[in-house]
């Protein structure tokens, strides 16, 4: 892979995507190569040049988050991506401005760059230099000219801006005309938070394999399809799908496949969908936890836990367990300003015991609390980092 360093502009300034714009612009066009962009140790953007051979049309190299294992380079094509596009704004009813306040390199944040050039509008970009902050993020907002203003954001974004009390924030945030909010599933409470302050707040589910969420409110956009599999996997076709993994091509058999000419991409979540055909995600496949010969989803878990008052968010795993084969384990983020050290330890005994009580053999094990979840560049949970951390914690006890 060749590449072309654009430094920020200005130190400690946003990102200088003019670069990728133009390299975006050609691989569209069919006058460039496919496109992968990064970010270097020295907060400059890296715009990468890849080769595909046998597939002439590809636009952009993606990496998945790795969330659960080794990133994969996702091919997205012209037309995975034009498709996007135009259903995205169909759903949206209009194209307009587009602030940039995720990581460019992932799906979500790459989009971005592609809506605008198929609209023909200037992004902006927010200054992630020093972190997402409200200030920041308020700050580029109101840069934005175009009176139809879209951004994407994941939960814990928009929970930072809506916790923020200065009423400059909460104005720029009902300005825009849609906040698509994916990444993570969103707790209702946030929702509610959102719709009571008055901010369009539009749920997505999808991935880099399928360009990007493409199933808003749980309803899929044009020219998407989706249905459950015998094992409960949820299925996604349609033209946004991509054209498949680059350095792997072997892991395709059963993950992208054709059937009656549409193409097909099977996620690893499990879903469930209503007589109105909307989607509900269930959680992931691999998030059965067997413990004591009891299969125990730790999607419910995770619900069960962020019920509570005293919670902001939940991670819930399986951890190695001598006595139970598998024992449940939860990382819980602290509402409020949360605690540290004995506080911490004091609030994860109280929650404990509580949760024994509610729950019974569903209740967590092993309960570490922290001010926040650990999370990935790119907004969704480290979920690596926190079970090697639940497991560590268990077998110590």
């Amino acid at each position: 892979m060749n590449s072309d360093e654009s430094p920020a502009a200005g130190t400690g300034g946003p990102l200088n995507i003019e670069p990728a714009l133009k390299a975006l612009a050609a691989a569209l066009h069919g006058e460039g190569p496919a496109v992968e962009l990064s970010v270097g140790a020295d907060g400059a953007l890296v715009v990468g040049h890849v080769e595909t051979p046998g597939c002439d049309d590809a636009v952009a190299v993606v990496r998945t988050s790795g969330s659960t294992g080794t990133p994969k380079a996702t091919l997205l094509t012209v037309e995975s991506l034009a498709a996007s596009s135009m259903a995205t704004a169909l759903r949206l009813k209009g194209e307009g401005q587009w602030l940039l306040a995720l990581p460019v390199q992932f799906v979500a944040g790459i989009q971005v760059l592609v809506r605008s050039l198929f609209a023909g509008t200037r992004p902006w970009v927010m200054d992630m230099s020093g972190g997402f902050t409200p200030e920041a993020f308020t700050a580029a907002a109101l840069e934005l000219t175009d009176k139809i203003r879209f951004t994407s954001l994941v939960p814990t974004q928009l929970q930072r801006l809506l916790d923020d009390p200065s009423p400059e924030t909460l104005a720029v945030l009902r300005r825009f005309n849609a906040i698509l909010l994916g990444g993570a599933p969103a707790p209702q409470s946030l929702l509610a938070a959102a719709r009571d302050a008055g901010v369009r707040v539009i749920t997505t589910y999808g991935s880099a394999e399928t360009s990007g969420g493409c199933i808003y409110d749980g309803y899929p956009l044009e020219g998407v399809s989706v249905r459950v599999a015998a094992d409960g996997r949820i299925l996604l076709g349609g033209d946004t799908v991509a054209a498949g993994y680059i350095e792997a091509p072997d892991e395709e058999t059963g993950t992208f496949f054709e059937e009656d000419g549409v193409r097909w991409y099977r996620t690893s979540d499990l879903g469930s969908i209503d007589d109105d055909g909307r989607l509900t995600v269930l959680g992931r496949a691999d998030d059965v936890i067997i413990t004591g010969g009891i299969k125990v989803s730790a999607a419910h878990v995770q619900e069960q836990l962020e019920q509570s008052d005293a919670v902001s968010s939940a991670f819930v795993a399986g951890v190695p367990s001598a006595e139970w084969g598998q024992a449940v384990a939860a990382y819980v983020a602290l509402a409020g300003d949360g605690a540290s050290g004995h506080e911490a330890a004091d609030s994860a005994v109280v929650l404990q015991q509580q949760w024994q009580q509610q729950l019974g053999v569903l209740a967590p094990k092993t309960v570490l609390t922290a001010p926040e979840l650990r999370m990935l560049p790119n907004g969704k949970p480290d979920r690596l980092a926190m079970t090697a951390e639940l497991s560590a914690l268990h077998e110590g006890k």
